[in-house]
């Protein structure tokens, strides 16, 4: 009788201990609440019935725009480009099934899709917020946004990814105010070097200051 409790007792423990492997892991108690809009819940839990692929999309745009950004309060992209193509390779899905849950995406107002080139199979994928369109250049209204780039190997122009490692001329980044110094040695002849002093000034990335510089 003993031997038998005992026995079931392990049996018992075993499957206590497969549960438990099973459940959510608590979240780090550093954690805080973020407050969400339970329409979003409840249209979230209507798109997972209605449409799987259209859920599974979401959750892939969602997880490329995770930890882009270094605090909350630093807005990072809100946009992926990517082609249909790598799409349903992710989801593992049709390039037609892709294609309708998209529409129903765009529909239902859970992504805002803009056109990238001419063809329309690569497009930027918009979350949380719309793009916004700015003053005429040109006459063509335009927007600037961050994106995240997804591309593969096989949609590339006959090379692989990793073949030229032949390093890419660099901008500079500055602060509002700073001025370029030419130093270093010039492009070997035949190139004609600029006098001192009259080297034109590259493009350069101007970012903010911060308080402790």
């Amino acid at each position: 009788m003993a031997d038998e409790l005992g026995a079931l007792t392990v049996n018992r423990t075993k499957v206590e201990q497969e549960r438990h492997m099973q459940l959510p892991s608590f979240p780090n108690p550093g954690h805080t609440w973020v407050q969400t809009d339970r329409k979003a819940h409840e249209a979230w839990g209507a798109l997972i019935k209605q449409s799987p692929v259209a859920a599974q999309i979401m959750h892939i745009f969602a997880s490329m725009l995770d930890n882009r950004t270094k605090s909350v309060e630093e807005h990072g992209p809100n946009s992926v480009v990517m082609s249909q193509k790598n799409l349903a390779r992710l989801t593992d899905r049709s390039l037609r099934g892709v294609q309708k849950a998209l529409v129903l995406l765009e529909k239902q107002n859970w992504i805002q899709v803009r056109q990238i080139g001419g063809k329309g199979s690569v497009n930027a994928y918009t979350v949380n917020s719309r793009i916004a369109w700015h003053g005429h250049r040109d006459n063509i209204r335009h927007s600037i946004f961050d994106a995240v780039v997804f591309i593969s190997e096989d949609e590339q122009k006959g090379e692989r990814l990793e073949n030229d490692e032949t390093p890419l001329w660099t901008l500079p980044t500055t602060l509002k105010g700073e001025r370029q110094l030419p130093s270093g040695d010039g492009l070997p002849p035949v190139s004609q070097p600029s006098f001192g002093g009259f080297e034109p000034d590259l493009p350069s990335v101007q970012r903010a200051r911060n308080d402790d510089e």
